[in-house]
């Protein structure tokens, strides 16, 4: 299985137009949070219907899991906590979002929603526990913020990450947990886009601007994580004890390659969502 992994594309359009066409590749795209952008000029129920739109036509290539993140809330709940409800109405196109578990092949992914009160934290702390009971060997957590004290949330003067989040990893030792959030931490000193807490790996895509956009592709047959970003190609082996720094990509598989040819707009016509 061959997952790809991005996250705050912020409702940047060639970005989501390049995910369209990169999917095809992949048995899996994981979208960890951060969708929409709150500080946009477009109106954010405007947002909300174009990201919708890529998500039915990104649904109808391949299967897809979507996380919340802090810049996806668009309502308060009865208690007052602030929640993402259009990313819970996406569940009718078949993707797996905020509160879902998903079991592909010998992979259970477990979908987290971004917390801002105690109410949906103890509901998550609950899922976490349900999914506990029934996990597999691999078992993936999609969590937008990553875990606190980690070179992942390091924002070059503080971390940036979720000490629950911390708490929870040494509880379960999940396989892997998927984040974002914190855009500069694979591009700074004492920042990475992987690290490993016991036997948990955990990944943060970061975030440039232009197409394509920052992403890990996740080899499981492989055992293999891939991270590509401007002017960077790296990869790890899953197998291996942690190892700083990751190895450059020197000989890609072909599917890599090919998605060279798609971050050229010139080169391939995205099936845009917009209009």
């Amino acid at each position: 299985m061959r997952c790809l992994v991005v996250a705050d594309l912020h409702y940047s359009l060639p970005q989501f137009d390049w995910l369209l066409n990169a999917a095809p590749q992949f048995d899996l795209v994981i979208f960890a949070g951060d969708a929409l952008d709150i500080g946009s000029i477009v109106d954010f129920r405007a947002q909300i219907v174009v990201v919708k739109k890529y998500l039915s036509l990104l649904s109808g290539i391949t299967r897809v899991i979507l996380c919340s993140g802090n810049h996806d809330l668009d309502e308060r709940s009865t208690e007052g906590e602030k929640i993402s409800r259009w990313i819970s109405e996406v569940r009718e196109l078949g993707i797996a979002c905020d509160g879902d578990s998903l079991t592909l092949g010998d992979t259970l992914f477990t979908v987290c929603p971004w917390w801002d009160g105690p109410l949906v934290k103890q509901r998550l702390e609950s899922q976490l526990q349900q999914a506990a009971a029934e996990r597999p060997a691999r078992w993936v957590w999609v969590h937008h913020a990553p875990p606190a004290n980690s070179p992942t949330s390091w924002g070059g003067k503080r971390f940036f990450g979720d000490v629950e989040l911390v708490q929870w990893i040494a509880r379960h030792q999940p396989s892997m947990v998927i984040s974002g959030h914190v855009h500069q931490s694979p591009f700074i000193a004492d920042g990475s886009w992987f690290d490993r807490l016991g036997d948990t790996w955990v990944f943060n895509t970061g975030l440039q601007p232009g197409r394509p956009p920052t992403y890990i592709v996740l080899d499981f047959d492989a055992t293999t994580a891939f991270w590509l970003a401007a002017e960077h190609a790296q990869s790890i082996d899953l197998k291996a004890p942690l190892k700083r720094p990751a190895a450059p990509i020197r000989t890609a598989p072909p599917w890599l390659t090919s998605l060279d040819r798609i971050a050229d707009p010139n080169l391939a016509k995205p099936a845009s969502a917009e209009g």
